[in-house]
């Protein structure tokens, strides 16, 4: 990866995800970064292929969730930001991804309180010995590029050492931050020591810090001036509108959260983090009567709506559902990272117990059409006692049966929380009493085969 002249978009906690890299990408940025990841994380995940989104995704074996997700398109210039504090943690993260994506980078410029007391981020320039080590390492074993982002000191001179320290491991690229340990975005940028930095090495020295002077697409390269540096990191100024990254100007805020919410639904975002990086775009207007009614949205489909993409993204949801796309990944006690290897199920309780794999997709339902509340309201109107709930966990896994009129109902797809698990069981109860469809369970996408 060559990182002379580039416009790149910075790692942005909960905003560079899948949708927005792609979308900056879309848009002319040169480089992306994905969030902060954390090694542990990392770790104990799993590498699948997902044929149905055409994309790699890194699953958390221990509740299913997407820890890393990438595709063909930014390959070649998708930068995963690694959080750790161990250079032997760092190097299994980077052995595990280092044919997912162009390059490696060790954050150690976040000041947040997590990331200190695990010794990440701001932590490791306080150490930079083992901040030396963990890209040694990384450098001899990898065969991708691998480069760091940092903050300043209160000097020039005291940075510089720093810098020469990283800099003697090998490492291709350093990113920048403006600013020290303690100071925030209110407070300016020292574009003075970034500019002594990038005059002092002989490596690429990435500028970070400008989204108050950046305001449109001409005002990156001012920033690139005024610091000296050879390329260009952009955080909130992207993050607020993404179309920052194109030459021929900003677009609407409205059209740029049509494209991205495109891409939240091609690669099946979740509604949380969709929305999360939609509340970052309007700032301000989240108080208006469109924002307030966007603020109620909890479902994917809601959201799109506001913006006419209703249609778009129920289609797509429906063709997913279809292919067998379930929401989120299966995982079963037996598959945990390590294996569990005590799982106490009394074969009692599974005596008599009428079983289907089917899941609980939040999104495909809203708050009037609940599977519990379904099957509450049709016991109360049949005179049967509401249904009893037993749920059993295994660390992050969720499974509940449910006796009802005499009988014990459950699924097999062990669930990320209790709610979801109860509403699983909730649908298998349902269906068995001839209260919904088995079509029907196969639009709402909870059929697992």
């Amino acid at each position: 990866m060559n990182y002379k002249d580039k416009i790149i978009l910075a790692p942005m906690v909960r905003i560079g995800t899948l949708p927005m890299r792609l979308l900056a990408l879309r848009y002319g940025a040169d480089i992306v970064y994905t969030e902060e990841l954390i090694d542990w994380k990392f770790l104990r995940s799993r590498r699948k292929c997902n044929e149905i989104l055409n994309t790699i995704d890194y699953i958390d074996q221990t509740d299913g969730t997407i820890v890393f997700r990438t595709c063909k398109e930014e390959k070649e210039k998708v930068v995963l930001q690694l959080g750790t504090c161990d250079a032997e943690r760092a190097l299994k993260v980077a052995k595990m991804v280092e044919n997912d994506v162009a390059a490696i980078d060790i954050n150690m410029g976040c000041p947040k309180e997590f990331s200190i007391k695990g010794g990440m981020g701001v932590a490791l320039m306080a150490q930079p010995e083992k901040a030396n080590t963990i890209l040694k390492t990384l450098v001899k074993n990898v065969s991708i590029p691998v480069s760091c982002k940092i903050r300043i000191f209160e000097t020039p001179e005291k940075t510089l050492e720093l810098v020469n320290k990283l800099v003697s491991s090998g490492i291709k690229a350093i990113a920048i931050h403006g600013r020290t340990r303690d100071e925030r975005p209110q407070h300016a940028v020292h574009t003075d020591i970034i500019r002594y930095i990038a005059e002092s090495i002989c490596i690429p020295v990435i500028a970070n810090g400008g989204s108050k002077e950046i305001e449109k697409h001409g005002d990156i390269y001012k920033f690139k001036e005024l610091t000296g540096c050879t390329s260009v990191m952009i955080a909130r100024a992207a993050e607020w509108n993404c179309s920052i990254f194109r030459k021929e100007g900003l677009l609407p805020m409205d059209l740029v959260i049509t494209d991205y919410l495109k891409l939240a639904v091609d690669y099946d975002n979740s509604p949380s983090n969709t929305k999360y990086c939609i509340q970052n775009i309007l700032r301000d207007l989240q108080e208006t009567p469109r924002g307030r009614q966007f603020l109620e949205c909890q479902t994917l489909e809601q959201i799109c709506s506001i913006w006419g993409l209703g249609d778009y993204c129920q289609e797509k949801q429906s063709q997913y559902q279809k292919m067998g796309i379930q929401g989120r990944w299966q995982v079963t006690p037996s598959e945990l990272e390590p294996p569990h290897k005590k799982i106490k199920l009394p074969a009692e309780e599974l005596n008599g117990v009428t079983e289907m794999k089917v899941c609980f997709i939040r999104a495909n339902f809203n708050d009037l059409n609940l599977p519990k509340s379904r099957l509450h309201a049709w016991a109360g109107k049949n005179g049967y006692k509401i249904p009893v709930y037993e749920t059993q966990q295994v660390e992050k896994l969720f499974r509940t049966i449910i006796t009802f009129n005499g009988h014990k109902y459950a699924s097999t797809f062990w669930e990320k929380n209790k709610k979801f698990a109860e509403q699983g069981a909730a649908l298998v109860c349902l269906h068995k009493l001839g209260l919904i469809t088995q079509e029907e369970l196969i639009q709402l996408g909870s059929i697992i085969k």
